[in-house]
């Protein structure tokens, strides 16, 4: 089974690349999903998030992922311990999902995650792909996508390592342009996935 690994700031189109692989049949691991799983399902997740951090509950006790986010962006200390507590747990759910992939005889298997290199994760792929696009363009798009403000929005962007860092540790990089229509992406995307798969 073919591992690819799929990284790249958040807002970069991710999601429409990650469209393309699974029209060629790969199973999906989205990190981001696993880990709002995790926040809903882990009380060893929960618990080791509150020790760390507080009071960061909303009334029916659980994470409240804003108040969390406010704690984190913007201090590079709080979010490598935050990203430390969660590599962890997903790490291990992203294995459980790699064993049920191969058990299915999946062909190839695609894992979707910001942190791919600095979680690790990276290590399991046979080959990383970087989802890169402008910063103003990723800014609009988070807004709009999860109905933030601006400065919300701009400091989880700039929170989040540069290009160069996801060009650097990836074989492949996808530019998704200010010019680039999402089926124009998805098509170029696709093309790339075809090649890796062969």
């Amino acid at each position: 089974m073919k591992i690819i690994g799929i990284t790249g700031p958040t807002g970069a189109g991710k999601t429409t690349a990650l469209g393309a692989l699974r029209e060629l049949g790969a199973w999906m691991i989205d990190a981001d999903e696993v880990y709002h799983r995790l926040l809903e399902e882990s009380a060893p997740l929960r618990e080791a998030l509150t020790a760390r951090f507080g009071d960061i509950q909303d009334k029916s006790g659980k994470i409240d992922r804003k108040k969390l986010g406010n704690v984190v962006f913007g201090d590079p200390t709080a979010l490598s311990d935050l990203n430390a507590i969660t590599h962890r747990f997903i790490g291990e759910e992203i294995d459980r999902q790699l064993s049920a992939a191969r058990a299915e005889d999946r062909s190839a298997a695609a894992i979707d995650a910001i942190a791919l290199i600095e979680s690790g994760a990276a290590a399991k792929c046979d080959t990383v792909v970087a989802v890169l696009a402008p910063l103003e363009l990723r800014v609009k798009r988070i807004m709009a996508r999860d109905g933030i403000d601006e400065a919300y929005a701009r400091r989880r962007a700039l929170a989040q390592p540069d290009d160069g860092f996801f060009r650097s540790h990836s074989g492949h990089v996808l530019e998704n342009t200010q010019e680039d229509t999402p089926e124009e992406f998805g098509k170029r995307a696709r093309a790339l996935f075809e090649e890796l798969l062969r």
